[in-house]
C-alpha cells in the first residue's frame, strides 16, 4: 500500500495547516536524530515524517495527492485507479472523460495510450488486430489510438540535511553556508519566521534520476545559547545587577542579538522585573520582529562586611509575603 502522509503524521485528511504543522513539530522533537543517536529506526521515522510534512505543507502538492495524481514523493501516481470511481460501467477506472483526439480517457489518465493497457491484458498489440487492423497487422483497434505516450520519468530521491544555526543568526536571518553531498557549498538566506524544525527546499540539489534531480531538504536546528533563550517570537535574557544599581537606578550595558545596548534600570527595581527591548527578537513571516525581554536579577554578595555594617539596625517592615497567604 502506498505511503499515506496523513497516517504518518497521525492527522485526518481534513486537518488544517496549523494542525499538520503542530503534529509534525511534536513528532520531530520526539524523533530528532540528536535525541535518538542509539536508535536508527527513529532516524528513519524522522525522514518519513519530514517527507510527509513536506508534501502536506505545500497546498498544490497536497491537492494533487488528495486527487490521487501524485504519491508521497511527488511522483505521478498510477494512471488507472482501480476501485475509485463509483458504480456503473467503467467504475473500476475512476471518473471518465474524453481526450481532444476523440478517444476516452479515465480520471487523471489523460494522455496515456490505452492500447498499452490492452497490450498487457491480451499479450501484444497484434492480439486485437481483428478490431480493425486485421490479424497480424499489429495495428490493433484500427491502429488509431495515436502515438505511444508514457508516464513522466521519476525524479531522483530527495536528500535530507540538518543545519545547526545559532540563535542570534536565526534572529537576524544571517546567511548560512552548507556543504552538499557532492562537495559543493552554497549560501542560504534564512527565511522570515525561521524556528527550530523549519525546513528549506533546494530544488534540483538531490540525487540524480531519469526525470531529473530530486531536491535537498534542509531542516534548521537552533543551537542552545549560553545566555539567550527563545520564547516564541521573543528572546529572553537574565541580567544580574548590583544592590546599589537596584536601589539608586543605573544605566547598564546588556547584550542583544544585534550587539550590546545601554539599558536604563529605574531606582527601586526588584529582582524579577522584566524590561522590553522592542524589535530585538526573531523575525516574523510578516516582516516584523519580536522583542528582547530582559529580566533583572539582584546579585547580593555572599560576604561583605561593609554592606552588613551599613544595614546594621535597618529592617524592611513591609509584609512582602502577605499575598501568598502566609
Amino acid at each position: 500500500m502506498a505511503a499515506d502522509p496523513y497516517a504518518i503524521l497521525g492527522v485526518p485528511r481534513s486537518a488544517s495547516e496549523k494542525d499538520i504543522k503542530s503534529a509534525y513539530r511534536k513528532l520531530a522533537k520526539e524523533l530528532h536524530p540528536d535525541r535518538n543517536q542509539d536508535n536508527p529506526k527513529a532516524g528513519e521515522r524522522f525522514g518519513e515524517i519530514t517527507r510527509a510534512y513536506d508534501l502536506l505543507s505545500d497546498k498544490d502538492k497536497r491537492a494533487q495527492f488528495d486527487r490521487g495524481e501524485i504519491d508521497i514523493d511527488g511522483n505521478p501516481a498510477m494512471p488507472f485507479g482501480f476501485g475509485a470511481g463509483g458504480g456503473g460501467p467503467g467504475a473500476g477506472f475512476g471518473q471518465r472523460g474524453f481526450r481532444s483526439d476523440g478517444f476516452e480517457s479515465f480520471g487523471d489518465a489523460e494522455g496515456v495510450d490505452i492500447s498499452d493497457l490492452f497490450e498487457g491484458l491480451f499479450g501484444g498489440r497484434g492480439g486485437m488486430g481483428g478490431m480493425g487492423g486485421g490479424p497480424g497487422r499489429g495495428g490493433g483497434m484500427g491502429g488509431g489510438f495515436g502515438g505511444a505516450r508514457t508516464r513522466a520519468a521519476p525524479k531522483g530521491a530527495n536528500v535530507q540535511y540538518r543545519l545547526a544555526v545559532s540563535l542570534p543568526d536565526a534572529a537576524n536571518r544571517a546567511t548560512q553556508r552548507i556543504t552538499l553531498a557532492d562537495g559543493k557549498t552554497i549560501d542560504l538566506k534564512l527565511p522570515a519566521g525561521v524556528e527550530d524544525g523549519t525546513q528549506m527546499r533546494l530544488p534540483g540539489k538531490g540525487e540524480a534520476g531519469p526525470g531529473g534531480n530530486g531536491d535537498a531538504l534542509v531542516t534548521i536546528h537552533l543551537e542552545p545559547h549560553p545566555y539567550f533563550r527563545a520564547d516564541g517570537d521573543n528572546i529572553r535574557l537574565d541580567v544580574p545587577i548590583s544592590l546599589d544599581e537596584a536601589v539608586h537606578g543605573a544605566k547598564i550595558r546588556v547584550p542583544t542579538v544585534e550587539g550590546p545596548v545601554m539599558l536604563t534600570v529605574a531606582p527601586g527595581s526588584s529582582s524579577g522585573k522584566t524590561l522590553r527591548l522592542k524589535g530585538k527578537g526573531f523575525s516574523r513571516k510578516d516582516g516584523s520582529r519580536g522583542d528582547q525581554l530582559v529580566t533583572l536579577e539582584i546579585a547580593i554578595p555572599h560576604s561583605d562586611p561593609d554592606l552588613a555594617s551599613r544595614l546594621e539596625g535597618w529592617r524592611d517592615t513591609r509584609d512582602l509575603r502577605s499575598k501568598l497567604g502566609v
